[in-house]
């Protein structure tokens, strides 16, 4: 019954957020891809602000209930009836109120199952499409027949573009970047490599006095000339990508390279995407808990190896979700991967188990790696045992709640509303 409710529930909102389209007409950015598409969208959003009305998803509303929710501007009712019941009232006044609606939409759009992104083609008319990386085994992958058919589902939404709409892909990824023949309109990349039409080079990570890490900064080049431009908050190379794709978009609005890197000094990361957060007695905690894949463990990784901490390098990682038959496989891959960066490892949650597994067989000590059920066990612990100068990474997927380590080991537990992902009331409960 349940189920039933929420189908009908979603496609009445659907219709209503089509019918508000149609009248209103605003220019769309939708953005996609099985890594980064949060950030992606939060770095759109401010290149688009200094100039435009913009209103960007809430958070990661990329779902069969979150993109109707943005394009009509109401919140989650989350287990209210009530509140949907006024949504939906509240949605079939929008096309005839005469709001004023934003010029330009920033959409996240996900894939959790078949069919989510190929059936906007009908109803979405999208000005600009991003597509960022599409790893070999992404997240969401047990719900497709294989990686190649969650490829296909997030190509679909190049069929959503305008005719003359242009498609902007991350250069880097060979499975990305050869959708650009599925288009017979411009296409702008974006990455690290040679030919990507937007660029960014020479990064390092910003480091305090004491050499701890406050950021990442480097350049950004675009037709031949170059910006340098920080990230402050973060680290790893990976997150420049989410500035650089909003600089693609930049590129095709016909901003200069000026503009750009003005427009993109108010961007901030979102919580939960290698954050840098500090941690009890004098440790630094990277907080990507967010949600976690094969992919973007490995982006972590390649940072802890650029960290160089005082103390200890200590690796918290959670259950990968939704990797069906991969599961097993690519968790002892991660394993193996925490053997050669980490001096301590915890695992937590069932899944997690394999990743002890690969990391033991990779030559990791047993007294060296430590094994927990679920996030409130594993934050008291690492609560007990870190010490001054330890770097401490944690990740997992949204299920697992691996920002409840973070905030059993944070310095700061006054500001969890500000520096953590989930911290709403709804989220809290659960």
């Amino acid at each position: 019954m349940r189920s039933l409710f929420k189908k009908i529930i979603a496609g009445v909102l659907r219709v209503e957020a089509a019918a508000a389209l149609r009248v209103y007409r605003p220019h769309i950015v939708a953005v996609t891809g099985s890594v980064g598409k949060t950030s992606t969208k939060d770095a759109i959003f401010a290149m688009l602000a200094g100039s435009y009305h913009v209103r960007g998803s809430e958070k990661s509303f990329n779902s069969e209930f979150g993109l109707p929710l943005t394009i009509l501007g109401l919140p989650n009712a989350w287990n209210n009836i009530f509140r949907w019941i006024l949504n939906i009232l509240d949605g079939a006044m929008l096309p005839h109120i005469g709001a004023h609606y934003p010029a330009w939409l920033v959409l996240e759009v996900g894939a959790d199952r078949p069919g989510d992104i190929s059936s906007l083609e009908r109803w979405l008319p999208v000005d600009i499409a991003v597509i960022t990386r599409l790893p070999e085994v992404p997240v969401h992958v047990e719900y497709f027949k294989s990686p190649e058919h969650v490829v296909e589902e997030k190509a679909s939404l190049i069929k959503a573009l305008k005719p003359h709409g242009t498609l902007v892909l991350f250069a880097d990824d060979e499975r990305t970047r050869a959708l650009q023949s599925r288009t017979s309109g411009s296409v702008i990349t974006f990455g690290f490599s040679e030919g990507a039409s937007v660029r960014g080079e020479h990064f390092k990570i910003l480091r305090a006095e004491d050499g701890t890490p406050m950021g990442m900064e480097g350049q950004l080049r675009v037709d031949g000339n170059a910006v340098r431009i920080e990230v402050p908050g973060t680290v790893g190379p990976h997150t420049f990508l989410p500035v650089l794709a909003a600089a693609a978009v930049g590129k095709a609005l016909g901003k200069n390279l000026e503009e750009i890197a003005e427009a993109l000094r108010a961007y901030a990361p979102p919580p939960g995407r290698m954050r840098l957060v500090r941690g009890i007695r004098g440790s630094t905690i990277i907080d990507d808990t967010y949600n976690s894949s094969p992919a973007a463990v490995q982006a972590a990784f390649e940072t802890l190896a650029l960290i160089e901490p005082k103390g200890r390098m200590i690796a918290v990682l959670g259950d990968m979700a939704e990797l069906g038959k991969h599961s097993v496989g690519e968790h002892r891959a991660v394993g193996e991967q925490a053997a050669q960066v980490a001096d301590l490892l915890v695992t937590v949650g069932y899944r997690a188990r394999d990743i002890a597994e690969g990391a033991l067989g990779a030559g990791m000590q047993d007294d060296a790696i430590l094994q927990f059920e679920n996030s409130e066990e594993a934050g008291a612990e690492l609560a007990r045992l870190v010490a001054k100068g330890d770097c401490v990474l944690i990740k997992g997927s949204q299920s697992m709640r691996m920002e409840r380590a973070v905030e059993a080991t944070m310095a700061e537990p006054g500001r969890m509303a500000e520096l953590l992902v989930r911290q709403d009331s709804e989220w809290k409960k659960r």
